[in-house]
């Protein structure tokens, strides 16, 4: 997740987007770094399973395939950790597809050094007008080593606390908690009407990750995930570690996640349901929360009854209040041995920056990471929350992008297992502590 404070004129940020569409048109995008046009190929695009985005990117590579004559673009698609464990074992294969998504950071590091990631550098340098049509922060998460190895496909998506206003009304809620005392009050506010505070699909450990980024930021500031990241010695045994777990597991016991959170999934669309249905007041998720529950309750959505806000202050916490975490966008990537390596190029370029692409993700409430998009997005669909959400990330001090993407697989995956084990009881905070730490 990301940390964009770019403001560029709307003007001058949609000349760029038009001038790079004009200028791939006249000179036929850069086919693999720094080469020419694509020609005939048939490519293979891997891609998550998204209800509100998929089709968005099919009418974008069935307009690709019509401008691209003898091309023809496939786009498979595969829910979130299935797809983790295949990318893994595909990338460097027979099997590995032309264009693969991935989250940047550590995961993508991982597979760069491997050498199973085509370099974009020279093919981003000779487009100026591509290049510069991403607020740079986002586009500098695609980078290993100061080279460009992915390109943001998505919109920003940093977390944020979703939250049902009839719930809210219904538990004399009167405002959207503010502070970790506001937070712990509606809990017990909606405890007592006997609804579920917060949704939680416990089943899929990164969504409890995201309640640890945060807490720590928010005790600790960023700097102490940062030694983490960098490998400092003794870095998790920093007292805020301790601190923020000890804050989510007083949230277990107080039943703020209910009792069945362990069973709930979140790739089937649970707790996104619990909330949409009432039986949950908040939940806390990536920005693509909008965009998922316009898919899928959009009656829930256009009734004005969905909210959301920034994560509470902790108090005497060191992290700023402003401070966000999550993903700078989701990114294209071209595997290094694929034999269509300049076509896989070309399509990128052609498609992920396209004013009509930008349209289509504000339109399903996505903010794109495209520089200057602010009058866009006031002018746009969904301009309340779009232009919060563009507002979050342009504003924040600092955006921590989600740890099990910041670091490596190995190590992001045994986090996960850890904290897990303390949403369910079943190991203490200091037990993590010492199990990272080990680790």
């Amino acid at each position: 997740m990301m940390h964009r404070r770019a403001s560029v004129r709307t003007a001058v940020a949609l000349a760029a987007v038009s001038a790079m569409a004009l200028g791939l048109s006249a000179c036929g995008g850069t086919a693999g770094p720094g080469s020419s046009t694509s020609g005939s190929a048939s490519l293979t695009v891997w891609s998550l399973q998204d209800t509100a985005l998929n089709p968005v990117q099919q009418t974008s590579i069935k307009a690709y395939d019509t401008a691209t004559p003898g091309t023809k673009v496939t786009m498979q698609t595969f829910v979130n950790d299935p797809y983790k464990q295949k990318l893994q074992t595909a990338l460097g294969s027979p099997d590995a597809p032309d264009v693969f998504l991935n989250w940047g950071g550590g995961n993508l590091a991982t597979y760069v050094k491997a050498g199973d990631v085509a370099d974009l550098t020279g093919a981003l340098q000779t487009d100026p007008a591509f290049l510069n049509a991403f607020l740079p922060s986002v586009l500098d998460g695609g980078k290993i080593d100061g080279k460009n190895y992915g390109v943001p496909m998505e919109g920003v998506q940093p977390v944020a606390l979703f939250y049902n206003k009839d719930v809210f009304a219904e538990a004399g809620i009167t405002a959207a908690p503010a502070t970790w005392a506001d937070l712990l009050t509606d809990i017990d506010a909606m405890k007592a009407r006997k609804v579920t505070p917060i949704a939680l699909a416990g089943s899929q450990a990164w969504t409890e990750l995201m309640w640890m980024e945060y807490l720590l930021d928010r005790v600790g500031g960023p700097k102490v995930f940062a030694a983490i990241q960098a490998g400092a010695p003794g870095a998790w045994k920093d007292p805020a570690v301790l601190t923020a777990l000890t804050m989510i597991r007083d949230l277990v016991d107080r039943g703020a996640f209910g009792t069945n959170y362990g069973s709930v999934g979140q790739d089937s669309g649970g707790a996104d349901a619990l909330l949409a249905k009432g039986r949950a007041g908040m939940e806390l998720m990536g920005s693509w929360e909008y965009a998922g529950q316009l898919a899928g309750a959009p009656d829930f959505v256009k009734s004005g009854k969905l909210g959301w806000t920034t994560f509470p202050s902790v108090p005497d916490g060191k992290g700023d209040p402003k401070d966000v975490v999550g993903n700078p966008s989701n990114f294209f990537s071209v595997t290094a041995k694929s034999k269509n390596t300049k076509a896989a190029v070309d399509f990128i370029e052609k498609t992920v920056a396209s004013p009509d692409y930008v349209k289509d993700l504000i339109a399903i409430g996505q903010v794109p990471a495209v520089a200057g998009a602010d009058a866009q997005l006031q002018s746009g669909p969904n301009a309340d929350y779009t232009t919060f959400v563009y507002g979050l990330v342009k504003n924040a001090p600092s955006f921590t992008q989600s740890w099990d993407q910041a670091l490596d697989p190995a190590t992001a995956q045994n986090l996960l297992t850890d904290l897990q084990k303390v949403f369910n009881k079943q190991s203490t905070p200091q037990q993590f502590v010492s199990a990272m730490g080990a680790a």
